[in-house]
């Protein structure tokens, strides 16, 4: 076949094949068998191995998966995945709407989706080609998996029909029960251990190196929010109509709801129709539908409070508890753990579950050896939710608190308004003391490779550790000596260890494991105060006037700074070189556009779309990406979406073009 011959069939056969892929995932209306979609496949892979000149990024030939990937790079989300607020109860939903309304001063329309069971992802496409795929991560830094979700077809390489130049999309990752089912069973043939449930399978398999065994699992996706800042729509729920059109598949159970009653009517419906779908899902999603009312209500550190999540009753079982043990967490709290005869729940077989605190096992009146029913809270920990009381033995022994710390014998404190009990030992009980350098080297804190649970565990008893800045001290021979270590092993946790003293400042903060300060707060409060010693220096009424703290984690950082160890441990890690600031409070220049909220459209010559949001923020303005009534002026470049000025003149909202945004603020 000559050059031009094979550059005109593998544009045809990429066409014909994206067609086939809509048909199939998109309109549900497939027009070829598999087997002769697997031809065409295997014609265009054939012709690309061939002609590699002609091989492009959007092919279809991605599907089948190639290049091993040996690590994911981590990739800054452009808007944070936040997580959503979960709720058992119908009365719940009633109060979210009350909230909403209330706000908003007036009813709303909202959007019903399923909640699915599976992964969630955040595709990025320009110029209708995918550009990146990004797990969800700590919800500000994720993993890019584009290899990988490349090679799962319902998920569009190339869009189709009038798209925006730049978007993103977020939808989730799921391995539908019929695929699950095939591969278990394909691994019991093999002798191999089955997985435990579809949900674990999915978000296991995007994470694996080789994108051809991703490929082979016949993973799908489903997408369910757009963002970007030249949408079709100024509502959720067209939006998504949408795009539909440009190749994407948006489920086809989303419902648009005229106020409660049919909110409530939807998840009745999907209550009792949930084992039908071909699908695990396990509750339903309803949203504000309206952009503008969702950027009225806005967000808090952790979830949007336009939206939330209404949680099916969890699957029960009932099994027997044979006793209770009791742990101690790294902050001190004591665990109590009930111990039960092995049962399936959930797809996964349960041995162990939470009591929480000595309120609940006095609610439950446990006796040992009672007949119980467990299930699992959020569908993901385990927990005892009722008593069979007429299976009760005759004399059976009841479940008492204990007085003292099961670890180090120290008697147990309870502080008022909590209901946990804590052991006070903080320095010498060695569950904490572990708990705390394991928390210190977590991923999510300061990330040091080689050093698990059990490494952790080894270092402390060899005398090597004994709170988070001895690892600054460890020595490559000292390691090396250890039971299972070797050199080679000890020079990459060293190296790890010195590469954790360039951690940014959140990461830092959160690793300190001070009570109540997540991987969110940390993050708050890096802005605000810049360094450990602003934050240490501030007083209660500086903390609680920092948005989402409250007395609880104010006290709890006050309390902190007042221990002579934290502070000696403090001076210790900055002393061996680890981050204690982020070079200090945000940027601000004036305050020009103080109460501003200001929409960006087009495109600019003197600066960035995301330089002029960065100049809006240090000028006191704030950022918004739809038109409504409360937006104070657009900044206008070139190619301004359309509908933005249709609503802009429609509700008398002046449009700013670059030279008069500079002069406003004197920088021309």
């Amino acid at each position: 076949m000559k050059s031009k011959n094979a550059y005109d069939r593998i544009e045809k056969l990429k066409k014909e094949i994206n067609d086939h892929n809509y048909n199939y995932y998109v309109l549900n209306k497939p027009r070829i068998s598999d087997f002769q979609y697997d031809v065409l496949l295997k014609e265009l892979i054939d012709l690309e191995e061939k002609y590699p000149e002609y091989r492009t990024d959007d092919s279809p030939s991605r599907r089948v998966g190639s290049d091993i990937t040996r690590e994911f790079r981590q990739v800054k989300h452009k808007y944070p995945m936040l997580s959503l607020s979960n709720t058992y109860s119908e009365e719940e939903v009633y109060d979210f709407n009350k909230r909403v309304t209330g706000a908003l001063g007036r009813e709303v329309d909202y959007v019903c989706e399923l909640k699915y069971d599976g992964a969630s992802i955040s595709l990025t496409y320009k110029d209708g080609t995918l550009d990146t795929a990004v797990t969800r991560g700590d919800g500000e830094m994720g993993d890019d998996v584009t290899n990988n979700v490349s090679t799962i077809r319902s998920i569009p390489l190339k869009l189709r029909n009038n798209y925006p130049p730049e978007f993103i999309i977020r939808g989730e990752i799921f391995l539908p029960v019929d695929g699950f089912k095939k591969l278990n069973d394909e691994l019991v043939k093999k002798g191999e251990q089955p997985f435990a449930n579809p949900r674990n399978t999915a978000a296991g398999t995007i994470k694996m190196q080789d994108p051809s065994i991703v490929a082979s699992r016949q993973l799908d996706c489903y997408l369910y929010y757009v963002l970007g800042e030249n949408l079709p729509f100024d509502n959720h729920y067209d939006n998504l109509q949408k795009a539909r059109e440009w190749g994407f598949r948006i489920p086809g159970e989303i419902s648009l709801c005229k106020g409660m009653s049919e909110v409530m009517d939807y998840i009745k419906q999907w209550d009792v129709k949930r084992e039908t779908l071909p699908f695990e899902i396990d509750g339903v999603v309803i949203k504000v539908n309206s952009i503008e009312y969702q950027e009225k209500l806005g967000s808090t550190a952790k979830s949007p409070r336009w939206a939330i999540a209404y949680k099916f009753k969890a699957e029960q079982a009932r099994t027997k508890l044979l006793s209770v043990t009791f742990q101690v967490g790294r902050t001190g709290t004591v665990t109590p753990v009930a111990n039960l005869e092995p049962v399936s729940l959930a797809g996964t077989v349960v041995k162990r579950a939470s009591l929480h605190n000595e309120a609940q096992i006095k609610l439950l009146n446990l006796h040992i050896n009672d007949t119980v029913y467990v299930e699992k809270g959020g569908e993901i920990i385990p927990k005892i939710v009722g008593v069979d009381v007429n299976e009760r033995e005759d004399n059976a022994e009841v479940v008492e608190f204990i007085n003292h710390c099961p670890e180090c014998g120290s008697p147990l404190r309870k502080l008022s308004g909590e209901a946990s009990h804590y052991c006070p030992n903080i320095y010498e009980c060695p569950p904490q003391i572990k708990g705390r350098i394991e928390h210190y080297i977590s991923r999510k804190a300061m990330d040091i490779d080689g050093l698990g649970e059990e490494t952790t565990d080894l270092l402390y008893r060899s005398e090597l550790l004994s709170d988070i800045a001895d690892l600054y001290t460890l020595r490559k021979e000292s390691i090396a000596e250890l039971e299972r270590m070797g050199e080679k092993s000890a020079a990459n946790i060293l190296k790890s260890i010195e590469k954790s003293k360039s951690a940014p400042f959140h990461k830092v903060l959160y690793a300190l494991g001070i009570r109540f300060v997540g991987e969110t707060v940390a993050k708050l409060l890096a802005d605000h105060f810049g360094s450990i010693d602003s934050l240490s220096e501030a007083g209660y009424d500086e903390l609680i006037n920092v948005p989402e703290i409250g007395d609880k984690i104010a006290g709890s950082i006050i309390n902190y700074f007042k221990s002579p160890n934290n502070i000696e441990v403090l001076e210790r890690l900055r002393k061996y070189g680890v981050n204690m600031e982020s070079g200090g409070q945000k940027k601000v220049e004036s305050d020009i556009l103080e109460g501003k909220s200001i929409v960006i459209s087009g495109e600019f010559d003197k600066h960035s779309r995301e330089e002029y949001k960065s100049i809006i923020e240090e000028n006191g303005g704030k950022n918004v990406s739809s038109v409504s009534s409360n937006t104070s002026f657009i900044l206008a470049g070139r190619n301004m979406g359309p509908s933005k000025r249709e609503k802009a003149e429609k509700l008398g909202i002046s449009i700013m073009n670059e030279n008069d945004f500079l002069k406003l603020l004197k920088k021309i």
